[in-house]
């Protein structure tokens, strides 16, 4: 009987968004809800499954890894791309990957949340009232204010419609956009230092990669304005960390709304959580009960085909 491993199951829901029926009938279903960062470790839990399904970018599984697990046969991620993974290496040993499809819009959303979370410091005065206290801050409005977008794909696209109908300035850069591509999408482009300078609110929804990473770094977040703010619901090495803590500590910029970090989850002792300037989630862009249906559905679709013989929604190396 085969053994799967489901990860990162940090609400202990997996089995309720999907039936699991038939496969429990042929395998051996383990569900994890706790994370584990030591590779050592992790390599230990896993090494006797011969599945394994991946929450997201949870859980990586470079070479490193994948060398370590000879058992493993069909590695599942949900979505259809997962940068933490390396498909090649595990093609290399033979090991199947597959993915899920996923919905664009909720990330979208949760980063206008937080925009208006910023905007209105809806998290502070609600703490406020709820310790007795009564009207402690004065919030800014969205209306005629920049909104700078960091990728205008199919999220950056969606926040760009929210801050028109919101009446503010959309501008947006990305590292292939052109002006017309920009105005298709109802923005205007800019350049990358244009934004950071001149926007109010500057939101990120580039993907991550090597071209990327801390993009975002001191010398970009030294053009903000003091009143403006950052928000990433992106990934979390888009941004340089250290570099962000800095400017937030300093009061250089108004403050971060951040579901995205370089390690995840994020210690409880972080500057990024005790610092008074920022709201912070725990990357929970995608996680929303439609969300999860699909994903926990098409991951027992995944582990089914495979068994029968007939694997589908393949990954191949990029």
């Amino acid at each position: 009987m085969l053994n799967i491993a489901v990860l990162d199951d940090y609400q202990n829901v997996a089995f309720e968004c999907a039936n699991w029926g038939d496969v429990a009938g042929k395998a051996t279903i383990t569900m994890f809800n706790d994370h584990i960062h030591d590779w050592d470790s992790l390599v230990e839990r896993l090494k006797d499954f011969e599945i394994i399904c991946a929450m997201r970018e949870r859980t990586p599984f470079p070479n490193e890894i994948l060398h370590r697990l000879p058992n493993l046969q069909l590695l599942i991620t949900t979505g259809m791309r997962n940068a933490s993974i390396d498909v090649k290496a595990a093609n290399d040993q033979g090991v199947t990957v597959c993915g899920t499809d996923g919905l664009p819009h909720p990330t979208a959303e949760l980063a206008w949340g937080l925009i208006l979370d910023l905007a209105r410091n809806i998290s502070r005065e609600n703490e406020s009232v709820k310790n007795g206290e009564w009207q402690t801050t004065m919030g800014v409005g969205l209306k005629g204010k920049t909104l700078g977008l960091i990728g205008l794909g199919n999220l950056g696209g969606q926040v760009a419609n929210y801050g028109n109908v919101f009446g503010m300035n959309v501008i947006a850069w990305s590292q292939n956009l052109t002006k017309e591509k920009a105005k298709d999408k109802n923005a205007k482009y800019a350049s990358l230092e244009t934004l950071m300078a001149e926007s109010d609110f500057i939101s990120i929804h580039t993907v991550l990669s090597l071209r990327t990473k801390g993009l975002i770094d001191s010398s970009k977040l030294e053009l903000m304005k003091k009143t403006s703010f950052l928000i990433n619901t992106s990934r979390g090495p888009i941004v340089d960390e250290s570099a962000l803590v800095n400017v937030l500590e300093k009061n250089l910029i108004a403050g971060a709304g951040l579901d995205v970090f370089g390690l995840e989850p994020l210690p409880p002792e972080h500057p990024l959580i005790t610092l008074g300037n920022t709201i912070i989630t725990p990357h929970v862009g995608y996680v929303t009960k439609e969300t999860y249906k699909i994903f926990y559905e098409q991951t027992v679709e995944c582990i089914t085909a495979f068994i029968q013989g007939n694997p589908i929604r393949v990954i191949n190396p990029t």
